[in-house]
């Protein structure tokens, strides 16, 4: 007899099985369900709590480079210029500083005299070169017919320095703070626009022209910020070494020969 069940057979059977009960289908592999893991309970409910507070940490310090750059670059005048420098508290020999020491003399000037750092007497009365090696340095302008308080620039200088607070004790402004200090010294040229910049002493040679050696670079024309450079011994040096005013004087009349060869 012939086992096999047609179609009709079998559609006869499978109604049987739902009669029965039997409705979930069978898979081709047969499964042991009593070997299958207990299903894991649930947890119970409870009741929402909030969440504990996260802790936030306090923003990175904004980097005074940076920043330098930033409130330079933004100064569209001498006077927004003088107003960013006073507010930068990235330099803390500020703290220490009695007065903010920007200029002096003619923004109009053909010829900027650019210095190191304010001393005591400067520090005090908030002009730079005011005290004893300033006294000098009038004097030696004069020599060549320059006045800081002359109102032709034909006349007259513009004076700044590379720091405008007094370093503790007179010391030499550091390799940091003449760096931090830079964007604001580059900005102030390019706004007062002079002819002939002089760099007094170390200092403005390190942050203008990337190298120091006064005594070697003195009375030699160099280039700084695309403008005609001239280093000189600043005159604090002059009143320590008075032998060293002959070779001032010779650098002081390669500036006026400059200023009267320029048509």
């Amino acid at each position: 007899m012939d086992s096999a069940l047609d179609w009709h057979g079998a559609k006869a059977l499978l109604e049987w099985y739902v009669e029965l009960g039997a409705v979930d289908a069978v898979g081709d592999v047969p499964i042991d369900r009593y070997a299958l893991a207990a299903e894991t309970p649930k947890p119970a409910r409870t009741r929402a709590t909030a969440a504990p507070e996260v802790p936030v940490a306090d923003p990175a310090p904004a980097d005074p480079a940076a920043e330098a750059e930033a409130l330079a670059a933004s100064a569209q005048t001498l006077e927004d210029l003088a107003q960013a420098m006073r507010g930068f508290d990235g330099l803390d020999l500020k703290k220490g500083a009695r007065n903010f020491v920007f200029a002096d003399g003619n923004p109009a000037a053909r010829v900027m005299i650019v210095g190191e750092a304010p001393g005591a007497d400067e520090d005090r009365i908030g002009r730079p070169f005011v005290g004893r090696a300033g006294q000098l340095l009038d004097r030696m302008l004069a020599a060549i017919g320059l006045d800081r308080t002359a109102t032709d620039p034909d006349e007259a200088v513009y004076i700044t320095n590379v720091l405008p607070w007094r370093p503790p004790g007179n010391r030499t402004p550091e390799a940091r703070e003449i760096a931090l200090m830079l964007p604001f010294l580059k900005r102030h040229i390019e706004l007062a626009d002079p002819e002939i910049l002089v760099l007094m002493g170390n200092v403005p040679c390190s942050a203008l022209l990337g190298r120091t050696g006064i005594l070697r670079m003195r009375g030699r024309w160099t280039e700084a910020l695309g403008r005609p450079a001239m280093p000189m011994t600043h005159p604090a040096y002059l009143l320590r070494n008075p032998a060293a005013k002959r070779e001032a004087w010779a650098d002081l009349l390669e500036i006026r020969a400059r200023l009267d060869a320029a048509p």
